[in-house]
């Protein structure tokens, strides 16, 4: 009778099944032998419902649970299946078999407590049972009952007197070292050593464990011991072994075994280099350790050369290359540690294009501020600069974007989605629902909050978008650039560095970006230096419109001070166009603080270079009634007086010009008739037509020798310490005095004395 036969006659009972279920409802095995019929052909749901019907109509029959089992599994529904294994352990407590299933199911959800317990079970019905022994020790040691794991493998222990199970016996005496019951370790290695005698060696896992032992009470000789007479062979186990034995001794501080046992895993690895197993991976993780104790015992130069081998096999790793490199400029190595940190040769392989995880190591933020460092402190401007300016640049760019994110007040519907998963999928084809998931606590209670908000949203016709158009925040090339109270000092010295090489626009960008977007973590003295910087660049360079808010900030700091004003004018007299910004400024100035004179001072000189000299004079006028007694401003009145006199709408010049030349002679008396204020007082006659008076003027100022003085310096050169800038004739104007008054000589027809005078002072 073939397949297709047996289908039809099995769907043919089914209407009889169902007829039998109408009539007896109570009865199991109608339900039974349509669940297997369902079961048979293919139809799942329908087998599990039928053969659920049956188990509950008959709770107490643990093989319709057992039954179960397979379907559930099969079906991939979890908690169908722990809902069934519970149901037949509780019809049938003595099944092992459902024993074992409801272990594993536990051990799989880390229920390390209850699986320990059903394990538990198990050994007391199978004592000489050792694998479920151990695993219901380690379930215990898991949960961190080690004095119950301890008494369930000690019961076992004690009983064998031939064949002793190593595991079992490594197991207890891990458990002990992990109890710090050092006496009851050695105990059971010892006897073990006896009941061995001299026909075998103890295994390499208890030898390790009794020099553990040893050195916890401080006695070393059988480290030495082993270290002699052991030779392992290349497997994971042993090399696990080594290197439990080597932490173990790094923990306790007795560094100098612990290298020799680190050392174990490279030479077992060397000396086997032709067989299956040689992991290069733990290799390099030894030498690493090896070096790290070396590090601790002060040995940096022994250090060095295991960090190289490390670096042979993880040669991506970072931390490795960092650290190495800090050993090397300690020993005096700095080109050496430059080699290590600067890219390969061949470094145009790698795609530009390569997601972050998988950049070349060469690209980590942390290694090019290493090797940025390094160059700094050597001198090298320029590679100091191509190394780190564009990441620091881009990291200020990304923080500034992610900035611009908004955090999201309501948790996207991916998250929800995702936290409904562990409610598991519905089945809709299933009369029995409600089945606990298998999660903890409160994973239930975030899904069940979850599924309640998407049903909500749904009933308020909000758009179920799986929001994967929302930007995300981007990771930046150098993390912590803010917050690092060391990378602000590599931020300083990036913007000194690209100001000394005239980079301005670039040093502006960094400056810019790190005072906006550092406002709270920078410290003042570094945001002033920043500051300070900028109105630095602002003087230098050829547009400084674009540091202007900088030396804008020095005056706003030190109203009254001459030199914040004076640097503050030089560079707004750079900027041809006109600067909205630079009048505004004044203007509010004047009006917060009438008593400043040096705004007002300033916007005389702007009505003056657009040739306003009437509302030029009224701001030097305001100016004087503060300052009576200032040169500048006497000599600064005069001239726009007679600026207004020469010009067609005034009526009165003459008493203008009289005006003028009281305020210029009271400038010549306060000067001292110095030789720069008869030079003014003469370029005044001179200018107005009265060539005698400017001649006389002219020849005062070349009988005066005056003694050049420095340049005045700006407010942040003021603590520095460069030679004063002492430029021959810089502040002797005998030479423009003579020319001009070689003009006059020349236009009066005294050709003789006009070209004696250019020849007297104005021949190189």
């Amino acid at each position: 009778m073939n397949w297709k036969l047996i289908c039809i006659s099995l769907i043919s009972a089914i209407p009889i099944l169902h007829e039998i279920v109408r009539i007896a409802p109570n009865l199991p095995d109608s339900y039974y032998l349509l669940g297997s019929i369902y079961s048979e052909t293919g139809e799942l749901d329908k087998a599990i419902n039928f053969l659920m019907l049956a188990a509950y109509v008959s709770p107490k029959d643990a093989s319709l649970w057992k039954k179960l089992i397979p379907l559930a599994k099969k079906k991939e529904d979890a908690s169908l299946a722990r809902h069934c294994i519970l149901k037949a352990m509780r019809a049938d407590p003595e099944d092992v078999d459902l024993k074992y299933l409801c272990g594993d199911m536990y051990r799989n959800l880390r229920d390390y407590q209850k699986a320990a317990e059903i394990y538990e079970q198990i050994v007391r019905i199978y004592p000489a049972n050792v694998a479920v022994r151990k695993v219901a020790a380690q379930m215990y040691r898991e949960c961190g009952q080690i004095d119950k794991a301890i008494n369930l493998l000690e019961d076992y222990v004690s009983t064998q007197t031939t064949n002793i199970d190593w595991s079992v016996l490594d197991l207890l005496i891990s458990l002990y070292l992990r109890n710090n019951a050092l006496s009851e370790a050695l105990k059971q290695i010892e006897k073990a050593r006896l009941q061995l005698r001299s026909q075998q060696k103890l295994p390499i896992q208890l030898l390790a464990k009794e020099v553990i032992c040893h050195a916890y009470l401080g006695d070393m000789k059988h480290a030495e011991i082993f270290l002699r007479d052991v030779h392992l062979e290349p497997s994971k186990d042993n090399t696990d072994v080594i290197k439990e034995l080597a932490t173990n001794l790094e923990t306790m501080g007795l560094y100098e075994y612990a290298v020799k046992f680190y050392l174990m895993i490279g030479d077992v690895a060397n000396h086997n280099a032709g067989s299956l197993y040689v992991d290069h991976k733990e290799m390099g993780n030894s030498y690493v350790k090896v070096a790290q104790c070396y590090m601790v015992l002060g040995d940096k130069r022994n250090a060095i050369p295991y960090f190289y081998k490390a670096l042979q096999s993880m040669k991506d790793n970072i931390d490795i290359r960092l650290t190495l490199s800090s050993l090397l400029i300690d020993e005096g190595k700095t080109d050496e540690a430059v080699t290590l940190l600067s890219p390969p040769k061949n470094q145009e392989l790698h795609s530009a294009n390569t997601p972050d995880q998988h950049k070349p190591w060469w690209c980590d933020g942390k290694v090019k501020m290493k090797l940025a460092n390094i160059y700094y402190n050597k001198g090298n401007l320029e590679d100091f600069v191509d190394t780190i300016f564009h990441p620091i640049l881009e990291t200020l760019n990304v923080e500034y974007a992610n900035r611009k994110i908004k955090p999201m007040r309501k948790l996207p519907n991916t998250v929800l989605h995702e936290r409904v998963k562990v409610l598991g999928e519905p089945r809709p084809d299933s009369i029995f629902q409600g089945l606990r998931p298998i999660a903890s606590p409160g994973e239930l209670q975030k899904a069940n909050r979850a599924k309640k908000l998407i049903e909500k949203r749904a009933a308020s016709n909000e758009e179920l978008k799986p929001n994967d158009l929302r930007r995300t925040k981007q990771v930046p090339p150098v993390p912590d650039l803010l917050t690092n109270m060391e990378h602000h000092q590599l931020v300083l010295n990036l913007c000194r560095t690209l100001a000394l090489l005239q980079r301005y626009w670039d040093a502006l960008q960094i400056i810019n970006r790190t005072l906006k977007l550092g406002n709270d973590v920078l410290t003042n003295d570094n945001k002033e230096e920043l500051r300070s910087l900028g109105a630095q660049i602002a003087y230098r360079a050829p547009d400084p419109s674009h540091g202007f808010k900088y030396v804008r900030y020095v005056v706003q700091q030190h109203p009254y001070s001459l030199s914040a004003w004076n640097s503050y004018y030089k560079v707004i007299s750079r900027i041809e166009d006109r600067f909205p910004h630079h009048f505004k400024y004044i203007l509010r100035t004047r009006e917060e603080k009438p008593d400043c004179v040096p705004p007002i001072i300033i916007s005389g000189h702007r009505f003056t270079a657009i040739s306003q000299h009437q509302s030029a004079a009224r701001d030097y006028l305001e100016a004087y009634k503060l300052d009576p007694e200032n040169p500048l401003i006497n000599l600064c009145v005069g001239t726009a007086l007679i600026s207004l006199a020469l010009g067609f709408r005034l009526q009165n010049k003459n008493q203008c010009i009289v005006q003028a030349f009281a305020f210029l002679y009271r400038y010549l008396r306060l000067c001292g008739e110095s030789q720069e204020a008869l030079y003014n007082i003469a370029r005044a006659y001179h200018h107005i037509g009265l060539n005698t008076l400017a001649a006389v003027y002219y020849e005062k100022a070349l009988a005066v020798e005056e003694e050049d003085h420095p340049i005045p310096k700006l407010p942040y050169e003021a603590g520095s310490c460069a030679q004063e800038d002492l430029r021959p004739g810089y502040c002797d104007v005998r030479r423009e005095a003579a020319f001009n008054l070689h003009l006059i000589y020349k236009k009066s027809g005294a050709t003789d004395l006009a070209r004696q005078i250019l020849k007297t002072y104005c021949t190189v």
